[in-house]
């Protein structure tokens, strides 16, 4: 089975997902991707029905975020003509449709109370009832849900049945966010880029790579495309400082800690690597200021893993400073 779809990777953590996932090719059991938005939760559900043994059956998908409350029981279920005002014809649901195969719901968290009782019942009995039916309907369908948020939260506070997060965390794949696969941003971009402007060599200068590495993301792998892909629309040949969006390179809404070290480029001469090294050291030293000293909390606010935090951390050696600005005050 090959799917379409692919998961681009280097990344270790994700290679270990993909690794597990190759290994429920057979398997019936309910998956539960669970992962920040962003971060590709759709494309991973399309690959696991690809690599199953439904990969020929039928997949639909769903954001349920998206769609109004009143209409979720009718898309879901499916309702019989006349069974409400508006019931003009009889109209199958998405669980319907998917027999067979594989159906995607994506943002669960989000499902009303009443509605996830009735998930219930089809996940355990196998069978449904449309709006307005009289008839059970049998449904043979390999479910795939995903949630933005944690769902024992959710169950701890009321808001998500238990029995029903249990039923549906069968396989659990937590979902890294692209903050977290740092190595997987520039092989990323090239991959959007190829796919945005197949037509064109377009390279990335070094200073776009580093700024993209240093940025966190808060969109993912989202982000990231929509990024790119409206960036190769205007660069020729080469992405650099001034394609970038305000969100990733705008100086004038950056932190005063980031202004301070371009000022030492603009007002002091220092070059691109003098320049790195300066922010890279205040940004360890308010990392670690805000942290009261934690190291593991601080490399976590800096997105980076904790030998990484200390490793950069000796190199710059921020408690020889009484500020983070020093360095900058005095290059």
């Amino acid at each position: 089975m090959n799917p379409s779809v692919s998961l681009i990777t280097q990344n270790h953590q994700m290679r270990s997902i993909i690794s597990m996932l190759g290994k429920i090719t057979e398997s019936d059991g309910t998956v539960l991707l669970i992962g920040e938005t962003g971060v590709g939760k759709e494309i991973f559900a399309e690959y696991i029905h690809q690599t199953s043994n439904r990969c020929m059956k039928p997949f639909f998908k769903i954001g349920l975020s998206a769609l109004p409350v009143e209409l979720m029981e009718s898309e879901l279920f499916g309702h019989e003509k006349g069974s409400f005002t508006g019931a003009m014809s009889l109209k199958k649901g998405l669980f319907e449709l998917a027999s067979t195969g594989s159906l995607f719901l994506d943002d669960i968290d989000d499902v009303p109370l009443n509605i996830q009782s009735k998930l219930l019942r089809v996940l355990e009995s196998h069978e449904f009832m449309r709006i307005g039916g009289t008839v059970p309907i049998p449904v043979d369908v390999r479910l795939i849900a995903a949630s933005k948020v944690d769902l024992k939260k959710l169950v701890d506070n009321g808001l998500f049945r238990r029995d029903l997060y249990y039923r549906i965390n069968v396989i659990p794949v937590e979902i890294p966010a692209l903050r977290e696969r740092k190595d997987d941003i520039i092989l990323l971009a090239e991959h959007f880029i190829k796919r945005f402007s197949p037509d064109k060599k377009i390279k990335i200068s070094k200073d776009v790579e580093d700024l993209l590495v240093q940025y966190l993301w808060p969109g993912n792998i989202r982000e990231l495309r929509n990024i790119i892909q409206r960036t190769v629309i205007f660069c020729n040949g080469e992405i650099t400082l001034e394609h970038l969006p305000n969100e990733i390179y705008n100086i004038g809404e950056r932190p005063s800690i980031i202004s301070s070290c371009m000022n030492c480029w603009i007002e002091k001469g220092m070059n691109y690597n003098q320049i790195i090294q300066c922010l890279e050291k205040n940004l360890i030293h308010e990392a670690l200021h805000h942290t009261s000293g934690n190291q593991s909390e601080a490399a976590r606010v800096l997105g980076l893993s904790l030998s990484t935090f200390r490793d950069k951390m000796k190199k710059s050696n921020p408690g020889s400073q009484s500020n983070g600005n020093q360095c900058c005050e005095n290059p």
